[in-house]
């Protein structure tokens, strides 16, 4: 006879309440993914390089239009709270001091892989969509490329477009605003 294990889900409070009682350390990198704590990949120099480029080129371009959130968490729902490399969000007067952004304030999530390129097209890309995410760019440091996800929907993006060296990228929700694909890759 088969033993089934079952899995323990927690909910973002629960999360929180596991950091504060001190079970992960100041240098854990986690997430929270569908109830299950996930640890994120250590930052290699080409990912922190990719981040800081993005950092650069788009804050001063989306200045007084949306926040440029580097690495910081997006409450999707009760049991998912990930951290993308950078989250494009809506301005609110508080600067989401009280409350970290959800689903309806995120313009466009970014994710920077150099070795997390799978996790983050297999889980986090489904996850964004199901979430109505409406953009969500995959920086494929290995490639050189960039997936464009737009459309969400439950059961994904229906519009996924991968852009090359030569090509540029450019937000949906801000159209004056072109990024070169071979910064970002470098």
């Amino acid at each position: 006879m088969a033993v089934q294990l079952t899995r323990r889900r927690f909910t973002v409070d629960e999360y929180y309440r596991m950091a504060e009682a001190g079970i992960f350390g100041e240098d854990d990198r986690v997430e929270l993914i569908d109830g299950e704590i996930v640890e994120m990949v250590p930052i290699g120099g080409p990912h922190r390089a990719g981040v800081d480029y993005l950092t650069m080129v788009l804050a001063p371009r989306l200045a007084g239009r949306a926040i440029v959130s580097i690495q910081n968490p997006v409450r999707l729902s009760a049991r998912s709270e990930p951290q993308p490399d950078v989250a494009i969000l809506r301005p609110r007067p508080d600067h989401y001091r009280t409350g970290h952004p959800r689903p309806e304030d995120v313009f466009l999530l970014i994710e920077v892989a150099d070795t997390s390129v799978d996790l983050d097209r297999r889980v986090k890309v489904p996850l964004y969509a199901r979430h109505g995410i409406p953009e969500v760019w995959v920086v494929d440091l290995a490639e050189g490329t960039v997936t464009v996800y737009r459309e969400p929907a439950p059961d994904g993006y229906r519009v996924a477009q991968v852009l090359r060296r030569g090509e540029q990228l450019q937000p949906a929700a801000f159209a004056d605003v072109a990024v070169p694909i071979a910064d970002v890759v470098g």
